[in-house]
């Protein structure tokens, strides 16, 4: 059974930065790609950014363009998530997923397999 591990949340104030990290076990970390989600009270659960792990190819939703950066350590089966000009309404839990079904949309919640079990990030005014 696959298992997904974040790390790397916590509080900061706007303009700062925060890494994310996302360990995976338990399943074949091969040629797929890994994602980040989030989730605000009240909101819905949205893509934030996904990497293709095989080429590195990466995604991203437009509000975090130019301030967050996704990459992977294929050797450590660990995907990172660089977050730069931190603002208040990034506040969320972040969500690893890993294992999309071929044919769908990195921002599909329902293609991914696996998921962890979140880490919070607080941004500050």
């Amino acid at each position: 059974q696959g298992r997904l591990v974040e790390s790397g949340g916590g509080s900061v104030q706007a303009g700062g930065s925060l890494r994310l990290s996302c360990a995976a076990s338990g399943y074949i970390y091969s040629t797929n790609y890994m994602g980040w989600f989030r989730q605000a009270p009240g909101k819905e659960r949205e893509g934030v950014a996904a990497i293709y792990l095989g080429t590195g190819a990466t995604y991203y939703h437009d509000s975090v363009k130019g301030r967050f950066t996704i990459s992977r350590d294929n050797a450590k089966k660990t995907v990172y998530l660089q977050m730069n000009s931190l603002r208040p309404d990034d506040t969320a839990m972040y969500y690893c997923a890993a294992e999309k079904a071929v044919g769908t949309a990195w921002y599909v919640l329902s293609a991914y397999k696996y998921w962890g079990q979140g880490t919070q990030v607080t941004v500050s005014s």
